[in-house]
């Protein structure tokens, strides 16, 4: 009784599966065909596309580099997690 009751589990889960499988296909049908296809999720002629990169940004360097205050950490005595009587 107890395996035909898991059968028909794994039946019911496996049927649940390809179904939403199968809404997928539905759902994204060109995406994934054209990722299976190598492709990619972009089709070239649908792809950004790049240009040139625009003028180089540099950036102004300090003078005198400035450190920061390291904050003081306190100290904090670790207690055992067992007291001694346990």
């Amino acid at each position: 009784m107890v395996q035909v009751a898991a059968a028909l589990l794994f039946a019911l889960a496996a049927g649940l599966g390809v179904t939403v499988i199968l809404a997928m296909l539905k759902n994204n049908e060109n995406a994934i065909l054209s990722a299976l296809l190598g492709e990619g999720a972009f089709p070239v002629d649908a792809a950004p596309q790049s240009g040139p990169a625009p003028q180089k940004v540099t950036l102004r360097r300090s003078p005198a580099r400035r450190d920061a205050p390291r904050p003081v950490r306190a100290t904090v005595r670790m207690q055992p997690a067992l007291s001694r009587a346990a």
